[in-house]
């Protein structure tokens, strides 16, 4: 990862270099191929990933490198480091950019408001249900699903989540027919997941499904360099 200075300004690029040989498989040249990383600017500009401090660059590597993959990711850091944007970076990114990213927030959720939101409903499935609505993971289908305050997610609905993105298919509350659903899941908390795990308060095996690939968010206290 490199920062380029380009007609917009200084940019972040992720460089990949292709070796080429000839006919006798020596090598003759290589292939430089530029990828600006979505979002992300080395100084202060319209972009919303602003920086050029080691650790920030470190961070933006991983999300260049990632983004090309299916892997899921896992986003850990305080609060207000960015998570949010970094799944958008990761999103773009992706072959998967121009399908929807979209997010559901973990945290007071309950039993009936996980299922109608995660799954969708037939109408008539409950009262007040009187159309059919499509739930947050039929809307992501072949787009990326995010998410967030995952740690905050109870064990109840960390088993159902768990299934279904094991099985690939959904079942709309009160309906019948099952839908495949094709989706990258990329998720964030500023919990630490595996101390949970210990004290059994989330799921091992919902762990090791979303933790592929983890990213480590910095503070910007630990990226001094990025303050102007």
């Amino acid at each position: 990862l490199h920062i380029h200075q380009t007609p917009r300004g200084r940019e972040h690029v992720d460089v990949e270099m292709l070796p080429i040989h000839d006919a006798e498989g020596d090598l003759a040249y290589f292939v430089e191929l530029l990828r600006p990383v979505p979002l992300a600017s080395g100084e202060v500009s319209t972009q919303e990933l602003v920086g050029s401090s080691p650790p920030f660059e470190k961070m933006l590597a991983k999300i260049a490198r990632v983004g090309a993959t299916d892997a899921s990711v896992l986003l850990l850091g305080e609060s207000g480091t960015g998570k949010e944007l970094a799944a958008r970076a990761i999103h773009m990114a992706s072959k998967r950019s121009a399908k929807p990213m979209v997010t559901l927030e973990c945290a007071g959720l309950s039993d009936s408001l996980f299922e109608s939101e995660l799954f969708g409903h037939e109408k008539g499935s409950f009262t007040g249900a009187e159309s059919r609505r499509i739930g947050l993971l039929e809307f992501a289908d072949r787009g990326t699903f995010f998410l967030d305050e995952l740690g905050e997610l109870p064990m109840l609905l960390q088993a159902k989540l768990l299934r279904t993105l094991q099985e690939r298919k959904i079942r709309r509350v009160g309906g019948r027919e099952e839908v495949e659903v094709d989706v990258r899941v990329v998720a964030a908390t500023n919990c630490d997941l595996e101390e949970a795990v210990t004290r059994r308060e989330f799921r091992q095996d919902l762990f090791y499904r979303l933790n592929v690939i983890h990213i480590e968010l910095p503070p910007l206290r630990d990226r001094a360099g990025d303050i102007v």
